[in-house]
């Protein structure tokens, strides 16, 4: 099976920890679940799976603390409802009479290497090959198309990316060895309508950070 590898890179990023109820505090470096959504803003089909493998670190882990304004509500699902119903109804927010102020602990200045392996669901796709969805993958990378721009955590950390062709060409990552704790992988949707998270302990070896397999039994509910 093919990996793919893409580079990607920004000015901020924030890949929150879920123990943090109020304020955003990032993980140190971007989570499997983060990194697979890269992929799928390049390539989304019903018919791909992304599975992440390996995440290198490219530039020293940097921190800045920033205050945001941010909306503190959705637009409620009864009222979408109802107005699906009614053919009409007031779905408005405003931003001016629900604003909340946070505190946040955010990466600065981040850049990462991201390998991922496209699985073909034959249910959904029963008459292709992997190699078409690989070709388009690359197609798509290579000219910087995408469904939806990538961002690292926070859709406003929007995030540049590139397709890597050669490692052997490319700088090594961060020379630097770090226990990061009980990392989140990703949400289990066995039951969609309450996914439930997973963890995994991550541990970063001379700035590369390897994934496992969700079946793992290193990937714990």
């Amino acid at each position: 099976m093919k990996t793919h590898c893409l580079e990607v890179w920004g000015d901020f990023a924030c890949f929150t920890r879920p123990e943090m109820k109020v304020e955003r505090v990032s993980y140190d470096c971007i989570t499997p679940s983060a990194a697979r959504a890269v992929f799928e803003a390049i390539l989304w089909k019903p018919a791909v799976r992304w599975h992440v493998r390996q995440i290198e670190v490219l530039k020293p882990i940097r921190w800045i603390n920033l205050r945001r304004n941010e909306v503190g509500s959705v637009v409620s699902t009864r009222n979408v409802e109802t107005a699906m119903r009614a053919g009409s109804g007031d779905l408005g927010l405003f931003i001016e009479d629900d604003r909340q102020q946070r505190a946040g602990l955010f990466l600065r200045d981040v850049a990462y290497r991201l390998h991922a392996d496209l699985e073909l669901r034959r249910e959904a796709d029963p008459e292709a090959s992997p190699l078409k969805y690989q070709e388009m993958f690359e197609r798509r990378a290579r000219k910087g198309q995408c469904v939806n721009q990538p961002y690292l955590g926070c859709r406003e950390f929007a995030a540049a990316f590139r397709l890597v062709d050669d490692l052997a060409a490319e700088p090594p990552p961060i020379p630097e060895t770090r226990d990061l704790g009980y990392m989140l992988y990703d949400l289990d949707f066995a039951n969609p309508a309450d996914p439930s998270p997973r963890f995994f302990r991550a541990r970063m070896e001379s700035g590369a950070l390897a994934v496992p397999a969700s079946d793992s039994p290193e990937v714990r509910g």
